[in-house]
C-alpha cells in the first residue's frame, strides 16, 4: 500500500490531526510564543490574547484535535473578571445617572443596527433561518452561540460569525489603541514577570474567582465565570475597598487561555461551510464596526470622553476580550468602558430570543 496515499478521515490538509496530543499542544505553545512576541515587539496592545487567538486559528485550521478544557477556560475567565473588577472604580456611577438616556440610547442602536444586518442577511437567503441574526448579536458570544441551538439556528454558522467577529473586533481596536494613543519619547517599564506575592491579596483574589464563578454558576448567568466574578470582584472591591493581586505570569496564562478557547472553534470544516458567505459576513462585520465608531464620535463629543475610551466601550466585541485591550491602553477609563459593555451584554441576553423570534416570522411572511 502507497504511503503516500492520507487515509480518508485524515486529509493531507489536517496535518495536525496526525500529531499526538502533546506535540499538539507544543506546536500550539510555539507558535503561540512566536506571534505574542511579534505582537508585543509592535507594542500592540493585547498581545498575549491575540497572538495565541492567531496561533489557534491556524492550529485549528490544520486539524488540531486539542481543545482547552472548560475547567482551565472557565479559571482564565474568571481571573479576567477578576481584572476588570479590580480596575473599576466608583466614579462610573455619577456618569451612569447623569447620562442614562444616552446609555440607554447607545445600546439600543447598537442592538438594532446588528440586528438589521442579520435582517438583511437572512432575508436575502445569504444563511439560513435566524442563523444571522444570532451570528451578528453584539457581545456574548459564548451564550448566542448556545442560545442558537435552542431556537433552531445553525450553531457552526452561528459560532463562525461571532468568532469572527470577536477576532475582527479584537485586532481592530487593538490596532486603533495603538494608532491613538502617543508613545513617541515614552519609554515602557519592563515587565516584571514574577513579582513578589502578597500572600493576603493573591489568596483574595483566587477566593474571588473561585466564589464569584461559583455563584455564576449557580445563578445560570451567561458566560458565569467571567460575569460571576467580575459582579462578585466588583462589589468586595468596591464595599471593602479590597485590593486584588494579579501578577503577570497569572495574566499571560489567562489571556493564553481565552485566546486558544476563541481560535481552535475555526475550523476547516465550518470554515468551508461558511465560504459562500464569508464577504458578506465580513462586510456585515465591518459595517458594525464602523457604525459602532461612529457611535464613540458622538459620545466622545456630547460627553467628553477620550475617544480610545468611547471607542472601546461601544466596539462590538467580546467583554473579557475589550476588557484586555483596555486594561493594557494607557489612559482609558475602564470603568466606563465596562459599564456600557455590561448594559449592552445584559440587553442582548434579554432582547436576543425575541428579537430571532420576530426576524424568523417577518422572514416566512
Amino acid at each position: 500500500m502507497d504511503s503516500s496515499v492520507q487515509p480518508p478521515d485524515q486529509p493531507a490538509t489536517e496535518r495536525m490531526a496526525r500529531i499526538p496530543k502533546p506535540w499538539q499542544w507544543l506546536v500550539l505553545l510555539t507558535i503561540s510564543a512566536l506571534f505574542a512576541g511579534a505582537l508585543e515587539r509592535a507594542a500592540l496592545p493585547a498581545a498575549l490574547l491575540i497572538g495565541p487567538m492567531l496561533a489557534a486559528i491556524v492550529a485549528g485550521t490544520n486539524g488540531a484535535t486539542v481543545r482547552v478544557p472548560r475547567l482551565l477556560f472557565g479559571s482564565a475567565q474568571a481571573i479576567v473578571g477578576c481584572l476588570v473588577a479590580a480596575s473599576i472604580s466608583a466614579d462610573i456611577f455619577p456618569v451612569f445617572y447623569r447620562e442614562w438616556p444616552l446609555f440607554l440610547g447607545v445600546v439600543i442602536a447598537t442592538v438594532a443596527a446588528s440586528s438589521l444586518l442579520g435582517w438583511l442577511i437572512s432575508r436575502w437567503r445569504i444563511l439560513p433561518g435566524t442563523t444571522a441574526v444570532w451570528g451578528s448579536s453584539p457581545g456574548a458570544a459564548t451564550a448566542m452561540v448556545l442560545m442558537a441551538g435552542a431556537f433552531g439556528a445553525d450553531q457552526r454558522l452561528v459560532a463562525f460569525m461571532q468568532y469572527l467577529r470577536v477576532i475582527l473586533v479584537s485586532m481592530t481596536a487593538a490596532i486603533v489603541a495603538k494608532l491613538w494613543v502617543d508613545t513617541s519619547g515614552i519609554e515602557v517599564p519592563p515587565v516584571i514577570w514574577f513579582p513578589p506575592i502578597d500572600a493576603q491579596a493573591f489568596a483574595a483574589t483566587i477566593g474571588i474567582a473561585v466564589i464569584g464563578g461559583l455563584a455564576g454558576k449557580l445563578c445560570r448567568l451567561p458566560s458565569p465565570f467571567f460575569l460571576g466574578t467580575f459582579i462578585f470582584g466588583t462589589v468586595i472591591h468596591l464595599g471593602l475597598g479590597l485590593e486584588m493581586q494579579l501578577p503577570p505570569w497569572l495574566l499571560a496564562i489567562s489571556y493564553a487561555m481565552v485566546g486558544w478557547s476563541i481560535g481552535l472553534n475555526f475550523t476547516r470544516p465550518i470554515l468551508r461551510h461558511a465560504t459562500r458567505a464569508l464577504p458578506q459576513i465580513i462586510a456585515s462585520i465591518v459595517a458594525l464596526i464602523a457604525f459602532c465608531g461612529g457611535l464613540a464620535f458622538l459620545i466622545s463629543h456630547l460627553l467628553g470622553i477620550d475617544p480610545l475610551t468611547a471607542y472601546l466601550a461601544t466596539s462590538p466585541g467580546g467583554m473579557d476580550s475589550v476588557a484586555i485591550i483596555a486594561a493594557a491602553a494607557r489612559n482609558v477609563d475602564i470603568s466606563f468602558v465596562m459599564a456600557l459593555q455590561s448594559a449592552r451584554f445584559l440587553v442582548v441576553l434579554l432582547v436576543g430570543p425575541s428579537v430571532a423570534r420576530l426576524v424568523a416570522r417577518s422572514i416566512r411572511d
